[in-house]
């Protein structure tokens, strides 16, 4: 029973690799515009021997952890203060309002304007499209707090806000926080290639090269690499998860 979802999903893989296999060589799409996955590994090697693979990964690896790690930061610091206190919520409502709809790549503009096209324009455009998903998941989960915690932390003399964060709010805001920073691991990827389309050096840049020349082989190299990255990170982030809330039933 354990390994029926394995299977189904082997076999799902399997099965969507062979379409992908059959539609350019029997012709129902062009190999140029969506190369065979048999085709792949030549043009991995040729990336990987030629040094660029490791280069481009680097860089977006860069662009990627800094970016996650300020807008990460920042999004949960001002989620957890606005959901304890109302007033800052109240003063924040309309502003939140004004800036949340406006897409990341808009802001690339005045990334350049402001930091030119350097991996500090990649940050910035990174670090807001993880910040709105911080921000709403921290201040969601400090809101939902059952509020009887609260009054049995009174009790026992936790009545200061830097207690209550501490001793309650935290502890039991933690799930739903770390569910907003696992949905940010995925959209900070996105935000890279979108950051990384103005010029700054990256996996992006790279795919754009490519795809200017149509080697949409090294594209869909470039574009496998990050499904790939971002396995291996949603995967160390849900195993550390389960080691911070092995306290949870």
């Amino acid at each position: 029973m354990r390994l029926r979802p394995t299977l189904y999903a082997a076999t799902g893989l399997l099965l969507f690799l062979a379409f992908w296999e059959a539609a350019p060589r029997l012709g129902l799409v062009q190999s140029s515009l969506l190369p065979p996955p048999s085709e792949l590994p030549k043009a991995f090697l040729r990336e990987f021997r030629s040094g660029l693979w490791a280069k481009y990964v680097a860089l977006s690896l860069n662009h990627y952890v800094l970016g996650f790690i300020v807008g990460a930061g920042l999004g949960t610091l001002l989620g957890v203060f606005s959901g304890m206190s109302l007033k800052l919520e109240w003063s924040l409502a309309w502003v939140v309002r004004m800036l949340r709809p406006i897409p990341n790549l808009a802001w690339a503009p005045f990334a350049i304007i402001w930091f030119g096209v350097d991996q500090a324009n990649a940050i910035f455009i990174i670090s807001i499209g993880v910040f709105w998903i911080a921000f709403f998941a921290a201040h969601g989960a400090i809101r939902s707090v059952d509020r009887d915690l609260v009054e049995v932390a009174d009790a026992f003399g936790f009545r200061s806000a830097p207690e209550r964060l501490v001793k309650v709010l935290l502890p039991a805001a933690t799930p739903g926080i770390l569910i907003g920073l696992r949905t940010a691991l995925g959209q900070a990827w996105m935000a890279v290639v979108a950051a990384e389309l103005s010029g700054v050096s990256g996996l992006g840049s790279r795919m754009m090269q490519a795809s200017s020349l149509l080697a949409t082989d090294i594209v869909v190299v470039y574009m496998l690499t990050m499904a790939a990255l971002y396995g291996i990170m949603d995967a160390g982030f849900m195993f550390a998860q389960e080691r911070l809330l092995k306290w949870k039933p």
